[in-house]
């Protein structure tokens, strides 16, 4: 498809067109094709069939008021007054059908142009980078890009079935005038659609940016509403209901004076074009009553051109409603234009090939990283991973620890060093193949609002059922799913907030298993997890982690005591190596972090063990002596 855009300030309605034309003129859909050139067919002729229905009109008002008869072309039997009006409203009708014909033959090539940019807009969105979406709101995105297509199907719509019919019926309306009646009627027209035309692009223009001003009201709205839902539980945590009304419905506010400017603007708009096309109206139609007098004009011609005037009416307001709804269609999509030019910051480089996976042997090779230049996170770290061995990150918060799992998915690109998966340099491969091989079971797992049977199918779309269930099985959660009323089918709610802590991370761990990469990265995915569940899911990933190449990124020490090596990040750099045992040894930092978790574990220990007894003192002192 097309890749080129232009934004709704720098490019004019012609060189969006020029965008869209592609997609209404699509290279590989012949039949697409052959729907435009039909459409374009019924509306000639339904512009035709228009300009000469005001015809039968002046030749049944001549015969009735006896001042002249049918054209002596016409058959006898349509020349009498009754079939003249029959057939005046004969023509309309069938001026009609084709106007139907016309937009029922186009809907198909507009709803696609629509489905097109929508689709391609939905797939850039996914192929930006993760810093694009960490500083973007999903609300405010999820309306542009709903305004967006809406306003692509406006542009479409208005351009094609009505600016082309208005133009064209306009020059057939002026042949017949200056054929008829002579250039001081046509010079009369002109004016007026000059001077209407003229105030209407005026008025729409001072108009856009006032719908700006709504769009983005609308926009932070709708942002506020979807963060207040999404964050629900923390609302009702803090008990501020209240305070996130007041905030949804100060924007409200905004956007309800905005909206009513927008009204009363139109308001406004619409008297002005209804005084110049009548104050031009009563011009012309001033002219021709003088010429009845005088009798160069028959009252046929008199109520002819009346008609010839109300016809041009509709197109002329229309010009106005067009070039508004284009005008605001080209306002709504600006900023789904300004998406569609967004540069993915990872891109793969020209040539790159898939990711060949042999062992799974990870290296860092001096890697510097930094999110913003003047706040570097990894200051030069090296290190490896060997095939089918396991090596734990740990390090105090702000370390880099989660910054090292982003960098090995290519979500960044690093400043200096390089990554390799045995031996190529990530960014020499394909994302999609770099992602395929590596597996992750995150700190906080976000599910779909889906079944569970789709979220763990997720790791690998076309697994089967069976494949699913085994999957279940080794992650400890099949039972689980078993003894739910709905099994597999029991919808997880929004972001999986229908299970547990610990049942989000088994289905996390379930997909993952599924997925069955060479590489798994384990991002602290137990710590938020009380100790018991902590130890039951530990043994579900030391299952999954077993004859893979395997990076732990932990808080909690007791989770990498098996680790091949436990690296200990301070400050972005490597401050210790080795063993649990050597590290211990060494009495470092490692060991420093260890006696603290200890000694907060006992701790928790001591003030559970007091819990107990407490609740049994109480369970002996009720029971009755005899």
């Amino acid at each position: 498809m097309p890749q080129k855009t232009v934004s709704a300030e720098s490019g004019s309605t012609l060189r969006t067109l020029v965008n869209l034309w592609p997609y209404m003129w699509p290279a590989d859909r012949p039949d697409l094709k052959m729907r435009v050139l039909l459409a374009t067919a019924f509306l000639v002729l339904a512009k035709v069939v228009l300009v000469l229905v005001p015809y039968s009109y002046k030749w049944a008002t001549d015969v009735l008021s006896g001042e002249g008869a049918a054209p002596a072309y016409l058959p006898a039997f349509l020349a009498g007054p009754l079939m003249l009006v029959v057939a005046y409203n004969l023509m309309r009708v069938i001026q009609l059908g084709f106007n139907q014909l016309r937009d029922a033959l186009f809907a198909r090539v507009g709803q696609y142009a629509v489905r097109q940019l929508a689709y391609r807009t939905f797939v850039h969105m996914h192929n930006l980078s993760l810093r694009f979406h960490l500083e973007r709101k999903t609300g405010g995105l999820s309306r542009i890009i709903e305004r967006g297509t809406k306003g692509i199907d406006t542009i479409v719509r208005f351009t094609i079935l009505n600016t082309v019919p208005t133009l064209l019926e306009f020059a057939l309306a002026a042949g017949i005038f200056t054929f008829a009646y002579g250039w001081t009627y046509v010079a009369i027209i002109a004016v007026i659609v000059w001077l209407y035309v003229w105030f209407t692009v005026k008025a729409s223009d001072w108009r856009i940016t006032i719908r700006r001003e709504m769009n983005d009201s609308d926009t932070e709205a709708n942002t506020k509403a979807i963060d207040s839902l999404l964050n629900f539980e923390t609302v009702k945590y803090f008990n501020n209901e209240a305070m996130e009304a007041r905030r949804f419905d100060r924007s409200m506010a905004r956007y309800e004076e905005a909206a009513t400017k927008t009204w009363t603007s139109l308001g406004w708009l619409n008297f002005g074009q209804g005084m110049i096309f009548g104050v031009g109206m009563t011009a012309v139609m001033a002219l021709s009553a003088w010429e009845v007098m005088q009798g160069t004009q028959t009252v046929g011609d008199f109520v002819f051109i009346n008609a010839m005037l109300m016809q041009l009416s509709i197109p002329l307001n229309f010009i106005g409603f067009v070039y508004r709804e284009i005008r605001q269609g080209l306002t709504d999509i600006e900023q789904m234009f300004d998406l569609l030019d967004e540069t993915p910051e990872v891109q793969d480089r020209p040539g790159a090939k898939p990711l060949r996976v042999r062992s799974g042997h990870v290296q860092f090779e001096n890697v510097v990283f930094a999110y913003d230049p003047d706040r570097p996170i990894l200051k030069g770290i090296s290190f490896e991973i060997p095939a089918g061995k396991t090596v734990a990150i740990v390090g105090p918060s702000g370390a880099g620890k989660s910054t090292i799992s982003r960098l090995i998915f290519r979500f960044y690109d690093i400043q200096e060093g390089a990554i390799r998966i045995d031996g190529q340099d990530i960014r020499d491969v394909t994302q999609e193949s770099l992602r395929a091989a590596i597996g992750i079971v995150p700190q906080d797992t976000v599910l779909f609002n889906d079944t569970i049977r789709y979220n763990i199918r997720y790791g690998r779309p076309d697994a089967t059922d069976e494949e699913v269930r085994r999957a279940a099985e080794l992650a400890q959660i099949g039972p689980f799913i078993e003894s739910l009323p709905a099994g597999y089918d029991t919808l997880v709610g929004e972001r999986g907030l229908k299970l547990s802590g610990g049942e989000k991370q088994r289905v996390a761990i379930a997909r993952t298993i599924l997925k069955a990469p060479p590489i798994l990265i384990l991002d602290e995915a137990t710590s938020a997890l009380d100790t018991h569940t902590e130890q039951e899911i530990q043994a579900a990933l030391d299952l999954v982690s077993r004859d893979r190449t395997t990076l732990v990124i932990a808080h909690r020490l007791s989770t990498v005591i098996g680790a091949d090596e436990i690296i200990v990040l301070r400050d972005g750099r490597i401050a210790e190596r080795g063993t649990h045992r050597t590290l211990l040894a060494a009495r470092g930092l490692y060991a420093e972090m260890w006696n603290r978790q200890r000694e907060a574990s006992r701790a928790e220990e001591r003030l559970r063990r007091a819990q107990e007894e407490d609740e049994m003192g109480v369970l002996v002192r009720k029971v009755p002596s005899y």
